[in-house]
C-alpha cells in the first residue's frame, strides 16, 4: 500500500511539473527571416532614396531591438545584417550605420560589415 501511495505521489509530481513546463512561455530565437522582414522598410532609406527613415522602418528597428534580448539573438541579428547587406548593391554604409540613431534606438554594436559579430554581447 505504501508503495502505491509513493508511486501516485511521484506520478502527481511528474504531472504538475509537465503542466508547469507546458504553461511556460516558449522562448523563441530571432531568425534571419524575422530580421529581414522587420528591416525591409528601411532599404529605400538605406539607399539614399528618401531623406528620413519611414515610420515603418523605425517600427521594425524598435521591434527587432526588443526581440533581440539575448547575446545569441544579437549575434544572429548582426550576422544576418552583414550577410544581407553584403549582397545588396546600392546601400550606403554611413546611412545604414545611422538608422538606429535616426530611429532613437540604442544598438549595442556598430552596424558595419567590419563588425565582429562573435564579440557582440
Amino acid at each position: 500500500m505504501a508503495r502505491s501511495v509513493q508511486q501516485l505521489a511521484v506520478a502527481g509530481i511528474i504531472v504538475v511539473v509537465a503542466l508547469l513546463v507546458a504553461a511556460s512561455p516558449a522562448v523563441t530565437a530571432v531568425t534571419c527571416g524575422q530580421v529581414v522582414n522587420m528591416l525591409a522598410p528601411c532599404v529605400r532609406y538605406a539607399m539614399g532614396g528618401v531623406q528620413t527613415p519611414p515610420g515603418t522602418c523605425c517600427d521594425g528597428v524598435r521591434s527587432l531591438s526588443a526581440a533581440a534580448r539575448s547575446t545569441a539573438d544579437r549575434q544572429t541579428t548582426c550576422n544576418c545584417l552583414k550577410q544581407q547587406t553584403s549582397g545588396m548593391g546600392g546601400l550606403k554604409p554611413s546611412i545604414v550605420a545611422g538608422i538606429p540613431a535616426k530611429c532613437n534606438v540604442n544598438v549595442p554594436y556598430a552596424i558595419s560589415l567590419s563588425t565582429d559579430c562573435s564579440k557582440v554581447r
